[in-house]
């Protein structure tokens, strides 16, 4: 069977075919594509058709990558396809296209893509659309009718007065059931069946907001987006390098108004799903005559929620999409630009088949869409950066902050003469400066943020006697302590015991809490200070729907005086009255054998610093380390991206580390040690025959997380100019060599941890 291009007849004789499909099928642990005759009556089939299809004596449900005229000798051989599951293609074209890029250049098997193009709320076809009853008022009575209704059938007057001023349907559910019938049986009303939209947002008010006036460099960078949107393929991608609080979100905004003007769409990533509410707010308020057109993808939404917002999107109902990563593959179509802010950002990479980095995919799915796409950042990823200096991006600048308002000032603390302070075996949580910063703040009536990137009470449970530390036994990693839920947790694969009484070794009762998380930061504080209104953001304390929302809404309307978080308050969040950041561990992160460690830690610690000061007070940010004179430590002090930026790409570039080219991450895994170990080896082997002298092949080495959910996991590190060179000849290597069963091995490209 060939493709429509490749038979050797002429146009006219190709239509006279029967047509094909190649189907690729759902659930399969590999890539199952077959070939199936399309029935004359369903002549709407075509690349992204859903379809339902015989396979030996069971009907399986697939999507359609390619339709093609066949010989009528060879169509009559296969197999016909069963149905059509929707009139409409589910996905476009230009969509399909990108899933094949994402499936072939990080080597993930197409249908895990599929599963991302399609979630699970959109493929289980026990989802539909939520629909409610709603009445119409058909004739208005006269006044004497109405007279007589108010006298003899009073609920029904009110009916018909209620659908009289609201001048539209009314859901019927506010109304007597009795009523609506009579009125219906009498034929005043009509009452309709109608499908409803489950709005994630419902119940919240959103306020229209104005453009702001631009200074000249957010002008400056405007302007060079809607070159970009105008001609789009000449157009670099852009990077907007702005500090924080310069107003880069202002540029996203006017951006997008200029191309739905357009007619055109909209999409907008960002990196944690903390900050979606608030960027759905910004865009709602902006764009209020338009709400109904914005939609959401993320998942903390239900799978009705979801299931609704994507329909919205395929049906080109939305012409603003705001999500996390996986947001990249909404179904939209006619995109003008795409923006992905905090593009620095690591939860942009999927760590789960497929593998894909949203950002670095995102430029791509702009080039197949022919549309203009903006990275925004205040620390931009060393990739990005290196691609604008070098001019493949287009540099943006916003180097001050709006309105004239200044960087908060930063002070770093050493905290090995606090740990002295604090005495043998208290850890030192907060220091004097701090602790009198925020007096000071609550005093003035004045908002503090205390920033730990570790959740739970205890980092871990540590005998005095003969240094045992409580793992976890599926796990290689130290349990932490959760005193709410009065357990140990293992933040690797989630299980929970209770905490020992005495060592499990020596039985030793001297056993102690070493290090220090959000839950023992809060306890701490409100003994301190008992007066303070206070709220921690975290996963545990975020878990239930709406929290996170909530909590971030009575701290931004100043209903909390101190807010303690993770990483989910560090970047992106806007509250002009706080004056005072406190970083409590700047050191977390920094010593782990992992390259990216010390970009990391500078991004991080000036993405939270860059929370303080965002109004009219001037700002400060307390950073307490044990490593204070550590370069990513005092760059980010001075608030010198350049800087810090100048000296990392210097050492990346000696060892031949990203962006000086990609590097594919291959890790082994399996029960038992010895296997994975032995698993790898062999495959090493086998790669230094055959890949050229050009790749950095290295050594087999156990992970940084050597045991994990149970399993032992192996990983080696090949580095070359571009990830083809490696992936092509790997994944033939692995397609010749068969593992065993029991071993699992995963390729990640251009990885993000190492471990």
């Amino acid at each position: 069977m060939m493709p429509e291009d490749e038979l050797p007849l002429g146009p006219e004789a190709v239509a006279l075919l029967p047509m094909a499909a190649r189907v690729l099928l759902d659930g399969a642990v590999a890539d199952l594509e077959f070939d199936y005759a399309i029935p004359p009556a369903l002549d709407g089939v075509g690349p992204g058709s859903r379809v339902s299809v015989p396979l030996r004596n069971r009907t399986m449900t697939g999507t359609v990558l390619i339709v093609y005229p066949a010989a009528e000798a060879e169509v009559t051989k296969l197999k016909p396809l069963l149905g059509l599951l929707s009139e409409r293609v589910m996905i476009p074209p230009a969509l399909m296209e990108f899933g094949k890029w994402v499936s072939g250049y990080y080597c993930a098997p197409l249908e895990s893509v599929m599963r991302a193009m399609l979630p699970e709320a959109v493929r289980e076809e026990k989802h539909s659309e939520k629909r409610r009853l709603f009445a119409r008022l058909l004739r208005e009575p006269s006044a004497e009718e109405q007279a007589v209704l108010t006298k003899k059938a009073p609920k029904q007057a009110e009916v018909l007065e209620a659908l009289k001023a609201a001048g539209e349907p009314v859901a019927a559910v506010a109304f007597s059931g009795a009523a609506l019938k009579a009125l219906h049986h009498k034929g005043w009303i009509e009452i309709t069946d109608e499908p409803v939209a489950r709005d994630p947002h419902e119940g919240e008010t959103f306020v229209s907001t104005k453009s702001l006036a631009l200074n000249q460099a957010q002008h400056e960078a405007l302007v060079t987006v809607l070159e970009a949107v105008r001609h789009p393929r000449e157009a670099k991608p852009m990077l907007l390098f702005g500090v924080t609080g310069s107003g880069k979100t202002e540029v996203y905004l006017q951006a997008a108004q200029r191309v739905l003007e357009q007619g055109r769409a909209v999409l907008v990533l960002v990196p944690e799903i903390s900050l979606t509410p608030q960027t759905v707010e910004r865009f709602k308020s902006r764009f209020a005559e338009m709400q109904e057109q914005v939609a959401v993808l993320h998942s903390h939404l239900s799978k009705g929620e979801r299931f609704d917002e994507w329909h919205k999107i395929q049906r080109g109902k939305a012409r603003i999409v705001i999500g996390a990563r996986s947001a990249i593959f909404a179904p939209l179509e006619d995109i003008g630009l795409i923006i992905v802010d905090e593009e620095h950002e690591g939860s942009y990479k999927q760590e789960q088949p497929p593998r894909y980095q949203a950002r670095d995919a995102a430029v791509v799915r702009a080039r197949l869409e022919g549309c203009a796409i903006l990275l925004g950042s205040a620390t931009p990823s060393l990739e990005s950066w290196h691609n604008a200096q070098r001019g493949k991006y287009a540099l943006l600048k916003l180097p001050e902050r709006a309105d004239d308002a200044q960087l908060p000032l930063v002070r770093v603390i050493d905290m090995r003469t606090e740990k002295k302070r604090a005495g043998k075996g208290s850890p030192a949580i907060l220091s004097e400066r701090l602790r009198i910063a925020i007096d000071q703040r609550l005093t003035r009536g004045e908002q503090s943020i205390l920033f730990l990137n570790r959740r739970g009470f205890a980092s871990s449970v540590v005998c005095q006697a003969c240094g045992h530390v409580v793992k976890c036994p599926h796990c290689e990693v130290a349990m932490t302590v959760h005193q709410e839920l009065g357990r140990l947790v293992c933040h690797v694969c989630g299980f929970q015991k209770l905490a020992p009484k005495k060592c499990p070794e020596c039985k030793d009762p001297a056993i102690l809490l070493a290090g220090y998380g959000t839950e023992r930061v809060e306890e701490t504080l409100r003994k301190v200070f008992p007066t303070a209104r206070i709220a921690r953001v975290d996963a545990d304390s975020m878990a239930q729907k709406h929290k996170l929302r909530d909590t971030l809404h009575a701290f931004k309307t100043g209903k909390l005086d101190l807010l303690i978080g993770t990483q989910m308050i560090a970047k992106g969040l806007h509250f002009p009255n706080v004056t005072l950041v406190g970083i409590l561990n700047a050191d977390m992160g920094l010593h782990i054998p992992d390259f990216r460690a010390g970009e990391r830690t500078f991004s991080l610690l000036t993405q939270v610093a860059g929370r303080a000061g965002r109004g009219e007070l001037m700002g400060e940010v307390v950073v307490q380390s044990f490593t204070p004179h550590h370069p990513a430590i005092q760059f980010a002090r001075q608030h010198d991206f350049e800087g810090f930026s100048e000296q990392e790409l210097e050492f990346r570039r000696q060892c031949g580390y990203p962006p000086y080219g990609h590097a594919v991450l291959v890790t082994v895994r399996s029960e038992r040690e010895n296997l994975a170990d032995f698993a790898l080896k062999t495959l090493h082997a086998k790669l230094v025959k055959v890949f050229p002298a050009e790749i950095l092949l290295g050594e087999p080495a156990p992970s940084p997380l050597v045991k994990s959910h149970d399993q032992y996991r192996f990983q080696i590190l090949a580095r070359a100019r571009q990830a083809k060179q490696i992936t092509g000849p790997l994944m033939q290597c692995l397609a010749d060599l068969k593992m065993p069963k029991e071993v699992i091995v995963t390729v990640d490209v251009d990885p993000v941890n190492l471990g």
